[in-house]
């Protein structure tokens, strides 16, 4: 599931990645200005829709098919304007729509894996070291093979908690399985299992609070910082009589 936001809703990108792959979707807010044709009402605030593929889009590609299907959620949550998507998933009953809405307000849970990367993982220290491509490409791949290691190990605590695994702290599951990696270097194999699950025991200890699933204040804008005073209404002197 491919899960982006309003200004990727571009057929030359999402009708190739449905189309070109198994078992693959998108899912994407619509711009105020997206116009489709309605084929079928689905359920109450769910539509199987039709959108043409512009002209442009074929240009570039002549694979595109002059049209595609979609089908479109219309929700609102409360202190928010109501939001339409548009997804690949067109079977409504697999897919119930609370599901798929959900699943989209998690998409920025991408951004917090980058930061875990860059701050928790590289130490800030992202800048890649080697001059050449190929070592440039084992650099990449050396950071997501440790990073998805360790979030595979924290996929397997949580599921035996029974919990979410965003619940799973991931900077202590960072530390704990390092140290671990440090010690099992020099271990025999046979030895192995048992200090995974040693480790498994220890990460469970910080098992997080379940997310907020709203707001408590309503989004505002912030004051802008300036070196500068501000200025500040002041009373007005009295006129002579």
């Amino acid at each position: 599931m491919c899960i982006t936001d309003r200004n990727f809703l571009n057929a030359g990108i999402l009708v190739p990645f449905a189309r070109d792959g198994r078992n693959r979707h998108s899912l994407v807010r619509t711009k105020k200005n997206t116009v489709w044709k309605v084929l079928a009402q689905l359920k109450p605030g769910e539509e199987l829709v039709e959108l043409e593929v512009s002209w442009y889009a074929r240009q570039k590609d002549d694979t595109l098919p002059m049209r595609y299907q979609a089908r479109v959620i219309r929700y609102q949550r409360r202190g928010i304007r109501p939001q339409v998507l548009l997804t690949s998933l067109l079977d409504a009953k697999t897919y119930p729509a609370d599901e798929i809405v959900a699943l989209y307000h998690e998409r920025w849970e991408m951004e917090l894996g980058y930061d875990e990367v860059k701050t928790d993982m590289l130490q800030r220290q992202e800048a890649i070291r080697s001059q050449r491509p190929e070592g440039v490409a084992q650099e990449m791949w050396g950071v997501g093979l440790a990073y998805n290691l360790v979030r595979l190990e924290m996929e397997r605590i949580a599921e035996e908690e029974g919990v979410p695994p965003n619940r799973i702290s991931f900077v202590m599951a960072l530390r704990l399985i390092r140290d671990e990696w440090i010690w099992l270097a020099g271990a025999s194999p046979g030895a192995i299992p048992a200090h995974l699950r040693r480790l498994r025991e220890e990460v469970k200890h910080f098992v997080l609070p379940p997310r907020r699933s709203e707001r408590n204040y309503p989004r505002a804008v912030k004051l802008k910082m300036s070196p500068y005073p501000r200025k500040r209404p002041r009373p007005a002197s009295p006129t002579p009589s």
